[in-house]
């Protein structure tokens, strides 16, 4: 079956999920993320590679760091960004979500961010694009459900590669909450697409899914084992708001056994480099004294996120 995300040359259209990219786009995202640093960092001002293009933000889901850096992304191409607020739109009305975009498509749009509850939502309206004849609009999964998030796969991926140079020698270990997470699902795929010598992932049984194995990765459910000499750790937030019933004791109980405290940490490479997809919680999942300290890079990610969001719209665009 053709991946809906490239076309018949092989060119990317949509960018849904990492799964089934080869690994020169994965490569050819994160090297035009680079030429697009300094244009993040404020460095330059501007370019126009989208000049003239709408793009339109549709978070039917909250979100604030990630809607915030695909509008900064869009805008320092020069794109005309229209952020829907979905509460109050017609999908809450009773409008249907394919209903909007061809409503949205009669208003000229160039490009979909979407964030969605539902897993499979970005993927229901590339395939709506194309049956309707709208080969020229794209569609950028910024999370849906428990499936994927592909940009914020590709900032984790960009941050590794800037501090580590090369995938191959490392041992990376993704920590918490995996069963819901689809920051560790794209994680775990970029990682092993690009060489990665060892994914471990780390939690209590309650929070790992059960075809982990099948992905290739390692599976600890004792921290400091799992811990031991790794060169990134990727903590995940509790996505209690996804979770049915409660999988956990407490929160309390939860740091003891898989908070990232700084002594936990030194049973890692003593240059390992501390990432998380943010929002944190502290005392949960990490200790201050861990996310404020040398080895974290969480706020380095947010800047990163913004380059390769430029990356992945200006490849979209035919650029």
């Amino acid at each position: 079956m053709p991946n809906p995300q490239l076309n018949a040359n092989g060119e990317l259209t949509h960018l849904l999920a990492i799964d089934g990219l080869p690994r020169e786009t994965l490569l050819h995202i994160l090297d035009t993320a680079a030429s697009f640093l300094g244009i993040a960092d404020r460095e330059v001002k501007k370019v126009p590679l989208l000049r003239g293009k709408s793009v339109f933000n549709l978070f039917f889901e909250n979100s604030t760091r990630t809607r915030t850096t695909f509008e900064i992304a869009a805008k320092r191409l020069s794109a005309d960004v229209i952020n829907l607020d979905i509460n109050k739109s017609s999908t809450a009305k009773g409008e249907t979500l394919l209903d909007t975009i061809d409503n949205l498509c009669a208003m000229h749009a160039d490009m979909f961010v979407v964030r969605h509850a539902a897993s499979g939502a970005p993927y229901l309206i590339a395939e709506h694009l194309s049956r309707m004849g709208h080969n020229d609009i794209h569609v950028v999964n910024a999370g849906d459900g428990r499936h994927a998030h592909p940009t914020q796969g590709l900032l984790d991926m960009y941050t590794i590669r800037h501090y580590k140079q090369r995938f191959e020698p490392l041992t990376v270990a993704i920590v918490g909450d995996i069963l819901h997470s689809r920051v560790a699902r794209s994680d775990i795929t970029a990682l092993i697409a690009l060489g990665a010598r060892e994914v471990r992932v780390i939690g209590p049984q309650t929070l790992l899914p059960t075809d982990l194995a099948s992905m290739g990765v390692k599976v600890y459910h004792d921290m400091r084992v799992g811990l031991r000499d790794c060169d990134v750790v990727i903590m995940l937030r509790l996505q209690n708001e996804r979770m049915d019933g409660a999988l956990l004791p407490s929160a309390g109980e939860y740091f003891k056994h898989y908070g990232l405290t700084p002594e936990k940490l030194a049973l890692a490479k003593p240059d390992a480099i501390v990432m998380h997809p943010g929002p944190m919680n502290r005392g949960v999942e990490i200790d201050s004294a861990v996310a404020d300290g040398t080895q974290a890079v969480i706020l380095n990610q947010v800047t990163f996120g913004i380059a390769v969001r430029m990356a992945v719209m200006s490849i979209l665009a035919g650029n």
